[in-house]
């Protein structure tokens, strides 16, 4: 079981609330960034995707970061797709603690099936926006300490000269995963804190790709 950081804690009863108020086809998630493989720390409704305890984010860079509605530390209205083809409306806010520091993210996820059938009425309401980042683009203002920090959250305090090649691909697959590097100046922060040259990168890059 994962342990709940205090401050993040205090934000369950909105998720209850929130999930209470838009009914069983509303999902509200809570992730604790400090630690971004296992970033789920609350699920509520979490049959709507299928979301668990334990699991990573998703969506955070390319879709809520990256976002050009990214703004006031939030992206509301977005789309999302399930395993299973079906649409959600999905809005995240990032959670800070008293220091101004990004701690966290809380997530609204909505399951618009059940609603598709009253669209005629309901358009407004589902409205998404969409925006897909398929190549590196420069951060907005403070997007790039946010990634920074994930980075480092990601690698940990792990020993780099005792990692192994497989170990250093393994992260890296992950960061790829998650669209870490689709933010300019990333893989020459990640080959830093690697102790690896920018080409080892990418060359691990061609390699999972190829794979």
């Amino acid at each position: 079981m994962i342990h709940i950081n205090k401050e993040l804690e205090k934000y369950i009863p909105i998720a209850n609330l929130t999930a209470k108020t838009f009914g069983k086809n509303c999902e509200v998630v809570i992730h604790d960034l400090s630690i971004p493989q296992n970033s789920v720390v609350y699920a509520v409704n979490n049959h709507v995707t299928g979301r668990k305890v334990g699991q990573s984010f998703d969506h955070l860079v390319k879709q809520v970061l990256l976002s050009k509605n990214f703004q006031g530390d939030y992206a509301a209205n977005y789309k999302t797709t399930t395993e299973d083809g079906r649409e959600i409306k999905s809005s995240t806010s990032l959670i800070r603690n008293y220091k101004g520091e990004v701690i966290g993210a809380f997530c609204i996820n909505y399951d618009l099936e059940p609603v598709k059938n009253m669209k005629d009425f309901l358009d407004e309401f589902l409205y998404v926006e969409q925006e897909e980042v398929e190549k590196e683009v420069s951060p907005f203002d403070n997007v790039m300490d946010i990634v920074d920090d994930l980075i480092d959250k990601i690698v940990g305090n792990v020993d780099i000269y005792s990692l192994k090649r497989k170990d250093k691909i393994a992260l890296i697959k992950f960061m790829d995963a998650k669209g870490i590097f689709l933010i300019k100046g990333a893989i020459e922060k990640v080959a830093l804190k690697l102790n690896i040259s920018k080409v080892t990168v990418y060359s691990y890059l061609d390699e999972l790709k190829k794979k």
